[in-house]
């Protein structure tokens, strides 16, 4: 590789890991430098949640219906970020309308990307835990986990019965661009960053007296 490393080499590439592992990191950043005013603009939280979606197109089948909400809700949130300039902007106006939890909401939308942010964080917990060729023991425990207490028998039936769709890890790994050593240390870069804004989102809500059991 004409001299250099392969470590260099891997730190010069852009992949979707490095892509959510740095965006996330900028986030954090922001919410840490902001301690007495804490917020984060609406179109810079929506730029790093779409860079998320490149992971539930890589899990196939299983995964489809995350996919297919989780973009639809980011997109909605971008719209909105027009005339919304931070996250909190768009749930005071869902509070002065009494529109929290009405279906297409941007309160809602929020709340499933949220979810959609935790499911990728545990998924990479359970990817770092275990050396397990196949990743269904490691969705299925993260599904359980974030999505299964809100969704309905049908949702939660086929999604298990499209486990057995899953890439394997080494599959994974080959649509990701990475190695297993690469993804370890990018995926724990993305749990390490994204979960300060999954609290803070959660924040947001409990200060409003709005609970998360939905």
């Amino acid at each position: 590789m004409d001299g250099e490393s392969l470590e260099e080499h891997d730190a010069m590439m852009m992949t979707p890991l490095s892509a959510m592992a740095e965006a996330f990191e900028e986030l954090d950043k922001v919410l840490r430098s902001r301690e007495d005013d804490r917020q984060l603009r609406l179109d810079t939280f929506c730029e790093a949640c779409s860079l998320v979606s490149v992971l539930f197109g890589c899990l196939g089948f299983a995964f489809k219906f995350a996919e297919v909400d989780y973009v639809s809700k980011v997109r909605d949130l971008k719209e909105a970020s027009s005339t919304s300039d931070t996250l909190q902007d768009i749930l005071d106006l869902d509070v002065a309308n009494d529109t929290v939890k009405i279906q297409g909401s941007l309160s809602r939308n929020l709340r499933r990307v949220r979810q959609g942010l935790d499911l990728i964080r545990v998924l990479f917990e359970q990817f770092l835990t275990t050396e397990d060729c196949y990743l269904k023991e490691a969705a299925s425990r993260a599904y359980r986990q974030v999505c299964a207490p809100y969704h309905s028998w049908t949702v939660r039936t086929a999604v298990v019965a499209g486990m057995c769709a899953l890439p394997t890890r080494n599959q994974l790994l080959l649509k990701l661009n990475e190695t297993e050593q690469s993804a370890g240390k990018k995926m724990r870069r993305y749990i390490d960053a994204s979960l300060p804004v999954i609290e803070y989102i959660d924040k947001l809500y409990l200060s409003r007296n709005i609970s998360l059991d939905w």
